[in-house]
């Protein structure tokens, strides 16, 4: 289910790359993430299980059709491809806005695809959602193999709905950028047709937005375009370590910050218990449990670098609820020190990262999410 950033005026809608072991989910997620602008995408982030691994990241295409006032921020996430994750498949699955199914071409394929596509309706099922009715779009990948089967034999098996379908070769990233632009679309008719929006604000206290591309599917298919081109090569590198959305906005200077605003007041929300993940987790509203699920396991599992990026990755994105500002000015919103911020900020710059940087790491995120609670941010759409 999509979340809402009121004071962002914000929608992140949730698509998810399904397909049998190797069709190519995961290449298709990594050309994605190289072909979008760094200052627009998130860290890429890894769940791991006992075997397998989930892997998933967002950004915001500035130019996608707006959804109501607010923009559209996409998290794309992968499933593990065995049917013995299937338990993964579906923690993975709820809350999904739309799915990308990843075929393999190669004939030996066959099976493994109408398998896992019958898991995928068995799957959405169990959430009370019919297949028919669900955003999807079909990739038919390695078309690069000489023995790849004819798109019309694949279409004829797996696509009896006729739901958009496409070509790709995901080592090259061929056509992998026409499914996401496929889904996106159907995606955001979806939220409109199911109002995910918050009241729009008075137009007098709006800030300046991208404007609109007015419902042109044409246009927005152009616009998507140019966002998900390659990354300019021009643009200023993050240093090793530090996120690109962190490179894109220097830290502030410790300069005392204003007494205005006054900090958010509002009645704290009770905590619900989750069983099975960390106590940082167990803060983190849905939005950001992902994230902080990844703090939690690289801290057990003494990958403390990975703790590390996930803590600050998780802490720039619950800081982004309290509004736009610099750093400090969201910290004295959401009540936070400012000095542990500035801190846990630099140590996404340390090469190598130890247990207590770590813990601190987990120990300031653990405070904004507190914090972002009693504030009862965000909203779930």
């Amino acid at each position: 289910m999509s979340t809402v950033n009121v004071m962002a005026r914000e929608v992140a809608a949730k698509i998810v790359f399904y397909g049998p072991g190797l069709s190519g989910k995961t290449t298709t997620l990594k050309r994605i993430h190289d072909s979008v602008k760094p200052a627009h995408r998130g860290e890429m982030m890894s769940l791991p299980t006992e075997a397998d691994r989930t892997l998933f990241f967002d950004f915001l295409p500035v130019k996608v059709e707006r959804v109501g006032d607010c923009a559209v921020r996409l998290a794309l996430y992968t499933v593990p491809g065995q049917v013995f994750y299937n338990a993964t498949r579906r923690l993975v699955l709820q809350g999904a806005d739309g799915v990308v199914f990843v075929a393999d071409s190669q004939p030996e394929a066959m099976d493994s695809n109408l398998e896992s596509l019958r898991n995928l309706e068995e799957n959405l099922f169990e959430q009370g959602i019919r297949l028919e009715r669900f955003p999807l779009v079909i990739q038919y990948n390695k078309r690069d193999l000489a023995k790849a089967l004819p798109v019309a034999d694949l279409r004829a098996t797996l696509n009896p709905r006729s739901v958009p379908d496409f070509e790709t070769s995901a080592t090259v990233g061929r056509g992998v950028l026409d499914g996401l632009k496929a889904i996106t679309r159907l995606v955001i008719k979806d939220l409109r047709a199911k109002k995910v929006v918050p009241p729009p604000r008075d137009q007098a206290e709006a800030r300046p937005e991208v404007p609109s591309i007015g419902g042109q599917h044409d246009e927005m298919e152009d616009q998507v375009s140019r966002q998900l081109e390659a990354a300019d090569r021009t643009a200023p590198r993050a240093p090793a370590g530090v996120p690109a959305a962190f490179a894109a906005k220097p830290v502030p200077s410790a300069a005392p910050v204003k007494a205005e605003p006054a900090p958010v007041r509002a009645e704290p929300q009770p905590v619900t218990p989750r069983l099975g993940i960390g106590p940082t987790a167990a803060l983190a509203p849905d939005a950001l449990l992902d994230y902080a699920r990844a703090a939690d396991l690289g801290y057990v599992s003494a990958d403390y670098p990975a703790c590390v990026r996930a803590c600050v990755e998780a802490t720039r994105r619950a800081l982004g609820f309290a509004g736009e500002g610099s750093l400090a000015d969201q910290g004295y919103l959401l009540g936070v020190n400012g000095a542990d911020l500035l801190k846990l900020q630099r140590l996404a710059g340390e090469a190598a990262p130890r247990a207590e940087d770590a813990a601190f790491g987990l120990f300031t995120l653990m405070q904004v999410l507190v914090r972002l609670r009693a504030a009862g941010l965000p909203i779930s759409g």
